[in-house]
C-alpha cells in the first residue's frame, strides 16, 4: 500500500512483510543508483553495445534485440558487470556467433562508459560539480542520520572495487563506511553481495534480523531477504534526481523479489528511520 501518512512528504510503500526492526545494528548499501549518480545512464551505454554485438536472427528487428538486451541486463543488475558480459557472450554463441571472452566485452563497455561519465569525474575533482549533486536526493542526510545513531555501514557494489572507492571518495561518502567498502574483483568468483552479507553476519556474530539494506537492484534485496534482514528498495528516478517519482521498472522488479519498503529517494529518511528503528 502507498502510505501518504502525515509524517511522509512523499510516497513510501510498505509491504505486508514490513515490521519495525529496533534491533538493527548493521546497514548495507548498494552504490550506483542507490547512493551514487556518477554512472547514471549506464544502460544507455550497455544496451546499444549489446544490440551492436548480437547477431540478428531472421525476421528480428533491432527493437526486438534492444528489448531482449535490456531484459538480460536489468535481470542481472546489482551483480558484477562481468555477469552481464557472460550473458552477452552466451547470447552471441546461441545465435551462431563466435564471442570474445566476457572480459573483452567488459573492458569495451567500461571504455565506452568512461567516455560518458568522464566530465562528471572531472567536475568532482576540480570542484565544478558539488558531490551532493551526484548523490541520490537526501542520501547524505540519511548517511549522517545512521552514523549519529551509531550504526555500522557497509557498501557493496557490482562495479569494480577501485572505481567504487575512487567515486565514493570524490562524492565524500567513503568516510561513512571506513574499511567496509567492497566491489567487484578481477577474479569475479571471490566477490558477491551474498558473500559480503555472510561476512557481516559471521564477523559480527549477529543474526540476519539485525541487517538493514538499501538497494536499487534485485540482488541486494533478494540476498538480504534470504538471511531475514529488512530490505528497502530505492526505485530511484536517476534521470530526474529529486523528482520524487519512482522508476516503474525498478518498482515492479524490486517488489517482486520481496522488498519490505519501496521509496523513490531519501526525502523521508528521518521518519522512515524512526519507523524502522522504533525511535
Amino acid at each position: 500500500m502507498t502510505t501518504p501518512a502525515p509524517s511522509f512528504a512523499g510516497d513510501v510503500i510498505l509491504q505486508p512483510s514490513f515490521a519495525p526492526r529496533p534491533g538493527t545494528s548493521r546497514v548495507l548499501f548498494d552504490f550506483d543508483g542507490t547512493l551514487s549518480l556518477v554512472r547514471q545512464g549506464w544502460p544507455d551505454v550497455m544496451v546499444p553495445m549489446f544490440v551492436e554485438m548480437l547477431p540478428p536472427l531472421e525476421g528480428e528487428s533491432e527493437e526486438d534485440r534492444r528489448r531482449m538486451a535490456f531484459e538480460d541486463i536489468m535481470h542481472l543488475n546489482g551483480k558484477q558487470t562481468i555477469y552481464q558480459m557472460i550473458q552477452l557472450a552466451e547470447r552471441i554463441k546461441e545465435r551462431g556467433g563466435h564471442p570474445h571472452d566476457p572480459l573483452w566485452y567488459k573492458h569495451e563497455y567500461l571504455n565506452r562508459l568512461d567516455e560518458r561519465i568522464s566530465h562528471r569525474l572531472d567536475g568532482l575533482k576540480h570542484g565544478t560539480i558539488r558531490p551532493d549533486d551526484l548523490l541520490v536526493h537526501g542520501a547524505r542526510e540519511l548517511l549522517e542520520n545512521l552514523t549519529r545513531r551509531g550504526l555500522t555501514l557497509y557498501l557493496a557494489s557490482g562495479t569494480d572495487e577501485p572505481f567504487v572507492r575512487r567515486e565514493a571518495e570524490l562524492l565524500d561518502v567513503a568516510r561513512y563506511f571506513g574499511p567496509h567498502i567492497y566491489g567487484a574483483q578481477d577474479d569475479y568468483k571471490t566477490f558477491s553481495k551474498k558473500m559480503v552479507i555472510e561476512r557481516i553476519l559471521r564477523e559480527n556474530d549477529i543474526h540476519g534480523a539485525e541487517l538493514l539494506s538499501f538497494g536499487d537492484g534485485y540482488v541486494e534485496i533478494q540476498n538480504t531477504k534470504e538471511v531475514g534482514g529488512l530490505a528497502v528498495a530505492v526505485a530511484s528516478d536517476e534521470a530526474d534526481n529529486g523528482s520524487g517519482r519512482m522508476d516503474a521498472w525498478k518498482l515492479e522488479r524490486l517488489t517482486g523479489v520481496g522488498a519490505d519498503v519501496v521509496i523513490p529517494d531519501y526525502r523521508d529518511e528521518a521518519p522512515l528511520l524512526e519507523l524502522i528503528l522504533g525511535s
